[in-house]
């Protein structure tokens, strides 16, 4: 499996290495319970990796770490609710989301989860107070960053909880129009194939595609076993992410020799 690293329209982002298909940002009080998890799932299974910050240990502002990981993924998407802008670390994301969509062309997405629009761009209504609670003690310069990220992402056409028959039937709209941004194509090719998506996240795991080093990783074991299979599967997951690639199918066999041992 061969590949050379994708081109952009912007120069910035040429920069850039994809380590997430997803960065999702939301307010765990609000969503963590049901509607998150059911998001999460259908994502899993549509293939979708996504970067959520659960692991990361919450200080006074966004570190590192976080913004790495909102720079290193080909969308994000912002789950605004009720108490979203209750959390200042919600909102240094939601300010760094929209400084990825200005200058690398970052993909936003945004799902209004039982809140209205106009609210979020506003700062009105129960979230504007949850907003006036959270600017408390900030400098003008911190609030006035919040207030310009909250009026652009309100801005970017989403979707409404409030316009669904029910919550399944938005999330797979969600899940749908994701991997359509990421150039995925949906395939059950593989389905019949039992712990191939395991096999595949191991192998992830060992790949450093930030890295510009040339790296060769070997899947060994008797015939039989799904060797070539996986690979196929893995390079389908990783190759809308580089400008050209190519699978070479059975190496060995195009490199015999037709005769003699010399």
């Amino acid at each position: 499996m061969m590949a050379s690293s994708s081109s952009s329209s912007s120069s910035a982002s040429l920069s850039l290495i994809w380590l997430y298909d997803v960065f999702l940002s939301f307010r765990g009080e609000d969503v963590r319970e049901g509607f998150l998890s059911h998001v999460l799932k259908e994502f899993k299974s549509k293939g979708i990796n996504v970067f959520i910050d659960n692991e990361i240990k919450r200080g006074e502002s966004v570190g590192p770490v976080l913004v790495g990981a909102i720079r290193q993924s080909r969308v994000a998407v912002v789950l605004l609710s009720r108490n979203y802008a209750s959390s200042s670390w919600c909102l240094d994301e939601l300010v760094e989301i929209m400084k990825c969509r200005e200058e690398y062309q970052q993909t936003v997405m945004t799902i209004f989860y039982r809140v209205n629009p106009s609210h979020v761009r506003k700062q009105t209504g129960k979230f504007g107070k949850a907003f006036e609670k959270t600017c408390v003690g900030k400098t003008e310069e911190v609030k006035q960053a919040w207030r310009q990220a909250l009026k652009d992402v309100a801005g970017i056409a989403g979707y409404h909880s409030s316009n669904c028959g029910n919550e399944a039937a938005l999330i797979n709209i969600v899940a749908s129009d994701v991997m359509a941004v990421l150039g995925f194509t949906p395939s059950n090719d593989f389905d019949d194939f039992v712990g191939i998506d395991d096999r595949v996240k191991k192998i992830n795991l060992k790949l450093i595609l930030q890295s510009e080093q040339v790296k060769m990783i070997g899947i060994f074991g008797p015939g039989g076993i799904g060797k070539t299979t996986t690979a196929r599967v893995l390079y389908d997951k990783l190759s809308p992410d580089f400008q050209f690639s190519t699978f070479l199918e059975n190496i060995r066999g195009s490199f015999e020799k037709p005769c003699g041992n010399d």
